[in-house]
């Protein structure tokens, strides 16, 4: 149901191009869309909110390549991206499915990165799909989503550079949210055994007891990123760019471990809990491996292999009669150079993104471990400050969902709510009252004649007459005055 929109943009692409101002209304959707998407999913702590919020990205993808014409990229982005995707959300359900194991049926447990970590020793196969599927999303080569978002960043610069810029942005962007994901559910401790026994309290965001039931505890709407990069040791604060700043701090018989979204303390694993995720079943591994194969060999698809000669370009042919604006003649205007040359600067910028997602939520073991942002900033503590309220500001930003719920709230939800009520009014004061003032002046006309009559036939009789008479006086009034 989500693809059937962009097909349907897609088939329809031909009539669209009548009027200019469609197409590029349709482009700019798409780019709203595509960054939008990328923004909501940084602080997503629901691991199949993240996917969906990478499904709206994904999709904008594929509206800004039908605006700039470019069908057989929209086309091809969204083939590649239908089975990454589905790759990731079986992965999603294989993991929710070993967790369920450990917190039962809770998807509130279940589906939350926080309680997650460590699961590359318990579900080794799921975590290597699944960080097939994450690559692929990301656009590293050569898994299939590198070879379809390209060919749309490419056409990008030929239809407009702002697009262009927030295109590869949002490419940087996909691959910090995707490595976010698998950082938080397969690296590092797993978490649901996680818990404070140092007798003082923790702002974490969870509360997880010995018996595995939660606790949520209030927390401050004012909650941000820098403070989750804060650990409390000794009384005193480190910031995020002190060089005594250990987030990854093991004592001996007390881990406690401080990562983004995560402030748990690990108890004593000399006795560690027998309860562990378990690799899923036999039949969704064995989907998932069919999904490993299409996601490392769909992107051939789109690869144009034309020479002198032949034509080996067999999207081109599975796509006819559709036309692709942008390229009226596709295996003659590929280059290959110009392809490769856009291919290195978008690749890199996901693997920028890799890395600073792998710093940010590095796990213990991580070589990044060593790694301090203070030796950059310490000699300018103003930029820190503008650094620290920028990323303040994004995680505000994600974690409230772009304050979209707030802006309906206070200009639809609001609004409505006041034409409700005024159509309250009217409909008790004003449409009530018109049957209700009929009724009440018949039953005193009703009163008044019944007393008028006195009962007897005789007076009924006079007062018809009476009636009558008046009646026909002022029909021949009004008679008189029209002729």
């Amino acid at each position: 149901m989500v693809a059937a929109g962009i097909f349907l943009v897609a088939r329809l692409l031909p009539l669209f191009i009548a009027i200019p101002t469609i197409m590029n209304g349709i482009a700019f959707i798409g780019i709203i869309t595509l960054f939008l998407g990328a923004t909501l999913a940084i602080a997503r702590k629901d691991i199949k909110r993240n996917l969906a919020y990478s499904t709206m990205s994904q999709l904008g993808y594929m509206m800004l390549a039908l605006g700039m014409g470019s069908s057989r990229a929209a086309l091809f982005h969204l083939i590649t991206h239908a089975y990454s995707k589905a790759l990731l959300f079986l992965g999603s359900g294989s993991i929710i499915h070993s967790m369920e194991t450990i917190v039962g049926y809770s998807p509130e447990k279940s589906q939350n990165m926080v309680l997650m970590g460590g699961l590359t020793k318990h579900t080794p196969i799921t975590k290597t799909a699944f960080l097939i599927g994450t690559l692929s999303l990301c656009g590293i080569p050569p898994f299939a989503c590198f070879w379809s978002k390209d060919l749309i960043l490419n056409d990008s610069w030929f239809y407009s550079p702002i697009f262009a810029i927030l295109a590869y942005f949002t490419a940087g962007l996909t691959a910090f949210y995707m490595f976010r994901i698998y950082l938080l559910v397969f690296e590092g401790y797993f978490n649901v055994h996680f818990q404070n026994l140092n007798g003082k309290k923790k702002n974490s965001l969870y509360s997880i007891s010995l018996w595995g039931k939660e606790r949520k505890q209030k927390v401050n709407k004012r909650f941000y990123l820098i403070d989750l990069l804060t650990l409390i040791n000794n009384d005193q604060k480190y910031l995020f760019f002190n060089k005594r700043a250990y987030f990854h701090r093991i004592n001996q018989n007390v881990k406690s471990i401080t990562r983004l979204l995560i402030d748990t303390t690990h108890f004593d694993t000399k006795n560690p809990s027998p309860f562990y995720p378990h690799e899923s079943t036999n039949t969704m591994l064995f989907s998932m491996f069919i999904l490993v194969l299409f996601t490392l060999l769909v992107g051939v698809i789109g690869i144009s292999f034309s020479q002198e000669g032949t034509n080996l370009d067999i999207l081109s042919k599975l796509l006819i009669p559709s036309i692709d604006l942008l390229h009226q003649n596709f295996q003659n205007s590929f280059d290959w150079f110009e392809f490769l040359t856009n291919a290195t600067f978008s690749v890199s910028l996901s693997f920028f993104g890799i890395f600073i997602a792998s710093f940010i939520y590095k796990p213990v073991y991580s070589v990044l471990q060593n790694l301090n942002l203070k030796n950059i900033f310490e000699k300018n503590v103003r930029k820190t400050k503008i650094l620290e309220k920028i990323i303040n500001a994004i995680y505000d930003w994600s974690s409230n969902r772009g304050y979209l719920d707030a802006f309906y709230g206070s200009f639809f939800i609001t609004n409505v709510r006041k034409f409700a009520k005024i159509n309250h009014y009217i409909d008790r004061q004003v449409i009530d009252a018109i049957p209700n003032g009929i009724g009440i002046l018949s039953f005193f006309m009703g009163e008044a004649i019944k007393y008028i009559g006195g009962g007897r036939i005789s007076s009924y009789i006079y007062i018809i007459i009476f009636f009558i008479h008046s009646f026909s006086n002022l029909l021949s009034f009004f008679i008189c005055l029209l002729i």
